[in-house]
C-alpha cells in the first residue's frame, strides 16, 4: 500500500465523501483539543527561541505527539462508527473503497 501524497486528498471530491462526517457531532471538542495543540506548537517555538533545556523541548515534544496522536485515534474511529459503517450498509464498491480507505489511514498513523 502506498501512502496518499497531498494532491491525492486534495483530489478527493464530495461524491467520494458524500457521508456524514462523525466529528462534525463533536466539532467544538475537536477545536478545543486542536487549539490546544497550537498552544502547545508555539509553546515549543518559545522554548527554543528561548535556549531552554534540550530534554525540556523534547518532552514537551513527546506531549505535543500524544495530542496528536489522540486527536488522529479519535478521529479515526468517528470515521469507522460513520463513513465506513454507512459504507458497509450500502455494500459494494462504495464499501470496499472505504475500507481500502480506512486501512490505508491506520497504516500512516501506525508508521
Amino acid at each position: 500500500m502506498s501512502a496518499l501524497g497531498p494532491e491525492d486528498i486534495m483530489s478527493t471530491t464530495t461524491a467520494e465523501t458524500a457521508c456524514e462526517h462523525g466529528y462534525i457531532t463533536d466539532k467544538t471538542r475537536y477545536f478545543s483539543r486542536l487549539r490546544r495543540i497550537e498552544g502547545q506548537a508555539r509553546g515549543i517555538q518559545r522554548m527554543v527561541d528561548e535556549e531552554q533545556y534540550c530534554i525540556d523541548i523534547l518532552t514537551q515534544i513527546s506531549a505535543l505527539t500524544g495530542a496528536l496522536q489522540n486527536v488522529a485515534v479519535g478521529s479515526l474511529e468517528d470515521h469507522l462508527r460513520h463513513c465506513v459503517a454507512d459504507a458497509a450498509r450500502t455494500g459494494g464498491d462504495v464499501a470496499e473503497e472505504k475500507i481500502r480507505e480506512a486501512s490505508q489511514a491506520i497504516g500512516r498513523l501506525i508508521r
